[in-house]
This record gives structure tokens, sequence and C-alpha cells, in this order.
């Protein structure tokens, strides 16, 4: 379920996401927070966008600024990377998942950050089109991505 990811590969990442995964240790990085860690956006999102399983009650949390998302099983469990910092461990979505999910998501969260994203991927070192695919028939976009 978990891939440990080596943290050399990843940029620096802030310090929220490590509190955030503290506090719900349950919850993962993802959606627009999992973008700009990844630096697939230009977009600096002013909370934390965590998601957690559509079955577990999750505490307001006051600080740094979250925002949650819950997620059914289906489509919480894939895709999560385990990732070991100095300052604890996170979980964070992987790129093509969180591409995905921000397809999925497009209407609420905008569809220009979605194909910013996608476009940056694509243009990416890390880009795996086939891993892709698979991502978006779990998340159900195939016919939304496709084109």
């Amino acid at each position: 379920m978990y891939r440990p990811v080596d943290i050399a590969d990843i940029p620096d990442m802030s310090v929220g996401f490590v509190d955030v995964s503290k506090a719900v240790p349950d919850g993962v990085i993802g959606l627009i927070s999992a973008l700009h860690y990844f630096e697939l956006t230009t977009f600096n999102p002013p909370s934390i966008y965590l998601v957690v399983p559509h079955n577990k009650k999750v505490s307001k949390i006051k600080y740094p600024p979250t925002k949650i998302f819950y997620f059914r099983k289906r489509f919480f469990e894939a895709g999560i990377e385990s990732i070991a910092t100095p300052y604890g461990p996170i979980k964070i979505y992987n790129r093509e998942k969180t591409i995905c999910d921000m397809f999925r998501y497009r209407k609420k969260l905008g569809e220009g950050i979605a194909l910013e994203a996608l476009k940056n991927y694509a243009n990416s070192k890390y880009s795996d089109f086939h891993k892709f695919m698979e991502f978006a028939v779990i998340c159900q976009v195939k016919t939304i991505i496709q084109p």
C-alpha cells in the first residue's frame, strides 16, 4: 500500500505538512497541496489540503489552516506514498493520483489548476503515462482526461 520515497527526489516540504500529519495520522496530503509539493502548479494554496477516509471523524485543526476532504475507500487507498523527513513522516498522494483527484474536483478547486498540473506533469522527468492512465481509471476520470 505505501511506497517509500527518497526525500532527495522531492523538493523541501513544509513543516506544516508534518504538523497536520501528526494531528491526523490517518490523513494523506493531497489535491492542491500535493501539486504544490511536487511543483506541478504555480498556485500556492492558503490551506493544507488533507484527505481522510470517509468514515473517519476529524476534529477541526486550528493551525495550520487545513481543508479536509473525505474520500471513499476506493479513492482513498490508491497512490499513497510515505516520505520520511527530518521532522517526521508524512503520507502524500503520488503525482499521478493527485492530478486525477484534481480532475475529480475540477469544478470545486478549478479546472485551470488541474490542466496546469497535467501540462507540467507531461513535461517533467517523472511522467509515466501508463501509470497515469491506471490512476485515471481508479479515479473514474479517464473519459475526461483521455481527449
